[in-house]
Formats: structure tokens, sequence, C-alpha cells
């Protein structure tokens, strides 16, 4: 995998995780983008596999796998199914507030159910609180030794499907973001269920709910760090989901520039291959500047968070990139293949379907851009 130094021992899980890839995935995506099929199967054996529990620290029994490793590993998925990708990721992503506030206790719970195959969610947006954080109503009351919670959620990867969801709610709505909270909710709590499953353009091999409270109650001992405490967890999350989603938008155009140069290869027109013709090479050859540069702002990203050194500048910069270039190598694919790249009986029409939401969740572009432009101009 070029663009990503790794040791030996990364190197065999990046090859892991390419034969799981083209040997299992591969051969189901098609099916399942076409009937929104949610592939079980296919997420239990990339748990067998290891695939999916990635980062989970050694503290806890987890392998503790560097972030490098970890972007090439989500870039090699993202090739064939980024959808499939992001609901392996979006567990570690529910885990996350735990492992910066958590108890012992419940970072235990999470890695022991995430190793053991099971999903997590992470469950912030809803429907009037998108890139507004503060607009957040759902609410948590406190009552002896429990919180009672009711609101909803939507767009939650994982939503249908996950054992244990972190979820931020208001413990006093009169303090804004200040009041924000976070908790841990167990799919069988009373009074909490999973709504309906959205249809969506693309990574359809994710499962996309709402979530919804009625008076959902939940031990005192769920709640995450402190009252009041969940924007700065939820606003760390995001940040290093940032780093974390860019390799999977890297694996969309990679393939995007892969398809095109077999297409440009074969394509007989005039009597030549079109990957004769210098229009379409400079098309291939901005595909893969492209490519290269979001690899490498998403490693620089990745290598400042596992230093432990600031990298919010770097991680707006990696996701706003590597989700633009993605959706214009996409783009650009289909135009190389013409026609056949309008079709669904070829595959890059899917990835400007998938490549899409990277511009939108985890924060928007626009946002993103809003981010750097506040780091560049304090």
């Amino acid at each position: 995998m070029s663009g990503y130094f790794l040791d030996e021992e990364g190197k065999l899980l990046v090859q892991t995780a390419r034969e799981f890839a083209e040997k299992e995935l591969k051969p189901r995506v098609a099916e399942c983008d076409r009937s929104g099929e949610f592939p079980l199967d296919l997420y239990q054996r990339a748990a067998n596999l290891g695939l999916s529990y990635l980062e989970m620290p050694e503290q806890y029994g987890g392998p503790g796998v560097n972030y490098l490793t970890v972007a090439a590993i989500y870039e090699e998925i993202g090739r064939i199914d980024a959808g499939f990708g992001i609901s392996m990721a979006a567990s570690t992503l529910g885990y996350k507030p735990i492992l910066l506030g958590g108890s012992p206790e419940q970072n235990k719970l999470f890695v022991d159910a995430i190793m053991d195959g099971k999903f997590a969610a992470f469950g912030l947006t809803e429907p009037n609180a998108g890139s507004d954080t503060s607009s957040i109503s759902t609410t948590a009351i406190r009552k002896g030794d429990e919180y009672i919670l009711n609101g909803s959620k939507c767009f939650i990867t994982n939503g249908g499907v996950a054992d244990l969801y972190t979820v931020f709610a208001t413990t006093d709505p009169s303090r804004g973001i200040r009041g924000l909270t976070c908790f841990i909710v167990k799919k069988d709590t009373p009074g909490f269920s999973s709504g309906k499953e959205e249809n969506k353009m693309g990574i359809r091999l994710s499962n996309t709910t709402e979530l919804i409270f009625r008076d959902a109650r939940i031990p005192a001992s769920n709640l995450v760090g402190r009252e009041g405490g969940g924007f700065k967890l939820a606003m760390k999350t995001l940040d290093l989901a940032r780093c974390a989603i860019g390799p999977f938008a890297v694996g969309i155009a990679q393939r995007a520039l892969e398809e095109s140069v077999a297409y440009a290869k074969s394509r007989m027109q005039f009597g030549k291959p079109i990957a004769s013709l210098q229009a379409i090479q400079f098309m291939l050859a901005d595909m893969a500047i492209r490519t290269e540069t979001a690899r490498q702002m998403a490693a620089h990203a990745l290598t400042l968070a596992q230093l432990d050194q600031p990298y919010g500048l770097e991680g707006a910069i990696a996701k706003c990139y590597s989700a633009d270039i993605a959706v214009q190598n996409a783009l650009d694919a289909i135009q190389i293949m013409g026609g056949y790249g309008y079709s669904r009986d070829f595959p890059v029409e899917k990835l400007l379907r998938d490549a899409k939401i990277f511009q939108i969740f985890e924060g928007t572009n626009q946002i993103q851009r809003a981010v750097i432009a506040s780091h560049v101009t304090r």
C-alpha cells in the first residue's frame, strides 16, 4: 500500500483486509447495494479476522493497532465498499467517548462487546441538531438512581443493530452546550427503540436509523464522565473521527482511479486505446495526484493524533479534502467510461453515490472550512 509506512505486523493485517475485501466482500456488494441488505454474516467474518476492533486499547484486552495501520486497512475496505467499512468503524466511534471520559468498567463493557463481534453506535445528531450541537433537545432528567431520557436521534450509523450506544442528551437545557451530557444506553433498555431505517442513496451496506427515547430509564452509573461534560467528549470524538474516515474516502478515490485506468487501456477509439489520448492521460494523472495527496493528509493528521499532538486543523483539512476528491474522482471515472460509467452494470456510479456522504457526515465540508478558517485566522 503506497503512502503508508507500516511494520511487518501492520502489513500482514492490511493483506488480511485486502484478501477479505476482494474475495469475500466484493462478490456480495452489488446485490446488497440493490437490496439494502445488512450483510451480518460478513460483519461477523470481519470480526473473526480482527478487523472490527483494531483500535481497542491493550489495557482493556484489545490489540491497540496504531492509527496508520488502521488507516491502511480502512482504505482497503473502502476500495470495495465504504458503507461496510463505515459500519465497522462506527463501533469504534461509539466507543471513543468512553475511551476519552469513561470509567475502567465502562471501557471494559464496550471493549468486550465489540471484540465479541457486537456493534456500538454514536448518538448525537437530531432532526433539528446537525451542525448545531447546541440545539440538541433530547433530555436526561435525574430521578434518584436513574436518568430518564426523552427525545430522538436521526441518521445514526448502526442504530438498528447495535447493542451499546453512547447517547448525548441535555441535563440542563438552560445551559446550552454546557448542559450536554453523555450516557451509555443498552439495546434492551425499556423505553428505548430504534426507528425507521433510512433508504439511502449510497453506503447502503451500512445500517442507518432513528433512535427513540420515551421515558427510557438508565442507571445513573451509565453517566459518562460528568454532567455537562458531553460537548467536550463529542467534539474530541468527532475530531478523531474526521481523521479516521478520510481513508475510506481515499479508498473510493483509489478504486475510481483503478477502474478508470483499466477501462482506458481496454477501450478502443479511433484505432487505439483511449489511454493513449492526452486528454484522458491528464484526467488520470489528476486523479492519481488527488488520491495520493489525500492519503498523505490523512496519514499526517493520524500521525499527529498518535503522537498526542494537536491535530484539529490537520484533521479538518484531511476530512474535507478527501471527501471532495472522492467525489471528483468518481465523477471523472464516470466521464472517462462515458455511458458505461452511468450504468449500474459498472461499479463507478456506485462510487459517486458512496462518496457524496463524506462531504456531509462527521461535520459537513462547509463546517470543516469554517473550522479551518478559524485556525488560520487566529
